[in-house]
C-alpha cells in the first residue's frame, strides 16, 4: 500500500539573482512501513523536499509545479487549515536540530501535551499519559519524572529522543526525519536508528531518512534515492544501489566513505563542486564532475526503467569505450 507519491515535485526560489531551482522533477513513493533514504550532499535539495512535502517552504520558496498524493489526496491543494490538521497528527517530521521542535522556555509535558491535545479530544490526565509512554517508548528513563523538567536539563540525544517522541505521539502514517541524528555520538545514534526502524515497523509508519551518511542509511533503508542539484539520480534497493550502483554520483559517494578506503592510501573523491543551482550545466548537471560524461551528455539524460533506475546516458554497467 502507497503512503505516499510525489510526482514531478518542482520548488524553486525566486531571488534577486535569478530563480534557484532547489527541487526539479523530483518523483518516488513510500509504502507503508517501509524506509526511504534520500541522499546526497549539502545542497543537493534533500531537506527542500522534505520541507516540501509538509508544507514548510517559506517565501520566496514556493512549489511550482508536481503532486504531492497523501493516500490519494494532492496536498499541494489542501488549504493551509487541513495542512494543519495534518501536520503533526498524520505526517509528522523530525528536525536536525531538535530545539526546532521544541520551546526552551516551557517544560517538556506542556509542549507534549498541547501536542496531543492539538489533534485529538482527549483529557489532560489522558494526554499526559499519552506523553508518559511515548517518552518511555524511545528509551528515556523515568518518564513521568522527565516530563516535569526543561529541554536544557536534557542532553543533546535525549531531546532529540523527545522529539521523536513528539512526532510518535499520534502513531502517524509517514514520518519526514531530515538527518536527525548527525550531531550525536555514534553509540546514542545507533540506539535511536533501531527504536526508530523497530516503531516503524510495529505501527507501520513510512518513513523518509534524509541523510547525507551513507553508513547510516546502510542498515536503515529498504530503498534509496540519490539527490544531485534538485533531482533524483538513481533509486532502487539498498542493497542493490550500495552494491551495483548505475550512476557515477552514487559510486563516487560510496567510494568517498572513508571504511571502503585501503589503509594508508588517499580518500578517494568526487571532484570538483556542487554546481550552483542558479547555473546549472545543460544536460547533465554532474556531467562537469565525471569521468564518463561524452558529448552525449550535453542533453538531459533519461532514466532507465525497472526497480533500479538511474538518469545517466552511461551508466555503471556499461563498460568505457
Amino acid at each position: 500500500m502507497i503512503t505516499l507519491d510525489v510526482r514531478n515535485l518542482r520548488t524553486h526560489f525566486a531571488t534577486r539573482a535569478g530563480v534557484v531551482k532547489a527541487v526539479d522533477d523530483v518523483s518516488f513513493t513510500v509504502g507503508r512501513g517501509e524506509v526511504l533514504g534520500l541522499v546526497g550532499e549539502s545542497g543537493s535539495g534533500k531537506s527542500v523536499t522534505g520541507f516540501s512535502l509538509i508544507g514548510l517552504v517559506d517565501p520566496p520558496g514556493r512549489i511550482v509545479g508536481g503532486s504531492i498524493l497523501y493516500q490519494g489526496r494532492d496536498l499541494t491543494t489542501l488549504p493551509e487549515h487541513e495542512m494543519r490538521s495534518l501536520r503533526g497528527n498524520r505526517i509528522a517530521m523530525i528536525f536536525q536540530d531538535p530545539m526546532m521542535t521544541l520551546n526552551p522556555v516551557l517544560r517538556i509535558d506542556t509542549q507534549m501535551i498541547e501536542a496531543v491535545r492539538a489533534h485529538a479530544r482527549v483529557s489532560h490526565a489522558e494526554a499526559r499519559a499519552r506523553s508518559r509512554d511515548a517518552l518511555g517508548m524511545v528509551g528515556i528513563p523515568s518518564p513521568e519524572e522527565r516530563l516535569a523538567a526543561y529541554p536544557h536539563q536534557f542532553s543533546g540525544g535525549m531531546r532529540q529522543r523527545v522529539a521523536i517522541a513528539i512526532a510518535l505521539l499520534h502513531k502517524p502514517d509517514l514520518i519526514i526525519a531530515d538527518e536527525p541524528t548527525t550531531a550525536l555520538d555514534v553509540t546514542i545514534q545507533a540506539q535511536i536508528l533501531s527504536e526508530v526502524q523497530r516503531l516503524a515497523e510495529q505501527n507501520g509508519t513510512a518513513l523518509i531518512w534524509i541523510t547525507h551518511d551513507l553508513s547510516v542509511i546502510a542498515g536503515l533503508a529498504d530503498r534509496i534515492a540519490v539527490m544531485y542539484a534538485g533531482r533524483i539520480v538513481e533509486t532502487g534497493d539498498a542493497a542493490a544501489v550500495l552494491e551495483r550502483p548505475l550512476h557515477p554520483y552514487t559510486e563516487g559517494l560510496i567510494g568517498s566513505v572513508p571504511s571502503r578506503n585501503r589503509r594508508g592510501e588517499k580518500l578517494r573523491q568526487i571532484p570538483g563542486m556542487t554546481p550552483s543551482l542558479l547555473s546549472l550545466p545543460p544536460g547533465c548537471a554532474f556531467r562537469t564532475r565525471c569521468a564518463r560524461a561524452d558529448a552525449a551528455c550535453d542533453r538531459e539524460p533519461p532514466e532507465s526503467e525497472g526497480a533500479h533506475r538511474a538518469r545517466c546516458f552511461h551508466p555503471l554497467l556499461e563498460t568505457v569505450a
